[in-house]
């Protein structure tokens, strides 16, 4: 099936309802690498260890109200088999509570036809709301690169630059290691995808075994900018976005290296490979 671009700008994704408390809060804190120091009273306020400090990582936003694989809807059109996440970002409107319900809608927000054989690109954003109240507690958004549905007639743009990287040397690195079964942890905040799970679908789409999820790697790289930017003082953090350069093998470690200005990449140390690349970082005002 082709992409219709008026069908699939206008698609309608459903709205997610979902109740969460400290178990998950704990659960996305863990599953993105803090905790790792038990003497760190810190980084103990994210997990659930402090029962006078419990803190919510900020970056849960991207998971909570998840919509699901909506692209694997044959109404898009989209061969779903081929898609690659490209970018995500997120702003923090209001601190996240340690429990409630929230209700998030995700739309569709741009479409751009790169041609035949050279794919599309499909920006989207997702909305996360307090269910009782209504307030806007995060907007979350991303780029979707669909390799295999270029040439259906839509818009060559515009297309999003990249944030420009400074030409100098990082002002802090932040260095914390995956563990090799940390993507059978971070699946539990709602991505059951095999690639990420089973060897054997792994090695069929040509990975020697299962690679990280992009959005571990990109809550690895909040959890560096909120140690060095924020002093682990979740209130400060605003907002942040990056571009997916390559893949994360669960086990390595990551460096993030950032800049006083905000921008930032991260690195996977035994492969000197940067796998988060043109990322900005902004505190809440």
């Amino acid at each position: 099936m082709t992409i219709d671009y008026d069908h699939l700008m206008n698609f309608d994704i459903p709205e997610a309802r979902q109740t969460y408390g400290p178990e998950e809060v704990a659960r996305y804190g863990l599953s993105v690498g803090l905790g790792q120091d038990p003497m760190d009273l810190r980084q103990l306020a994210y997990v659930g260890a402090r029962s006078d400090d419990c803190r919510v990582m900020p970056a849960i936003v991207n998971v909570l109200g998840h919509p699901g694989f909506w692209l694997s809807d044959p109404a898009t059109g989209v061969d779903a088999v081929r898609i690659v996440h490209g970018e995500q970002g997120m702003t923090i409107h209001r601190p996240i509570p340690l429990e409630g319900t929230v209700i998030a809608k995700t739309r569709v927000t741009g479409l751009v036809d790169k041609g035949e054989g050279r794919g599309a690109l499909l920006y989207y954003e997702k909305t996360v709301r307090d269910a009782d109240e209504g307030t806007h507690l995060a907007t979350c958004r991303g780029t979707t690169f669909l390799r295999g549905d270029g040439g259906f007639g839509g818009p060559d743009g515009p297309v999003r630059q990249p944030h420009r990287l400074p030409d100098s040397a990082p002002d802090h690195v932040f260095e914390a290691p995956t563990r090799p079964e940390q993507a059978l942890h971070y699946r539990w905040n709602g991505d059951p995808n095999p690639l990420h799970l089973d060897p054997r679908i792994a090695q069929e789409a040509g990975f020697d075994r299962p690679i990280l999820h992009g959005l571990c790697s990109f809550g690895c790289a909040a959890h560096a900018l909120l140690a060095v930017l924020c002093d682990y003082e979740a209130e400060r953090f605003g907002a942040m976005d990056a571009r997916f350069t390559a893949h994360v093998f669960p086990g390595e470690t990551l460096r993030t290296e950032i800049w006083k200005d905000g921008s930032f990449r991260t690195r996977a140390v035994e492969r000197d490979t940067v796998v988060i690349g043109n990322g900005l970082f902004r505190r809440r005002s």
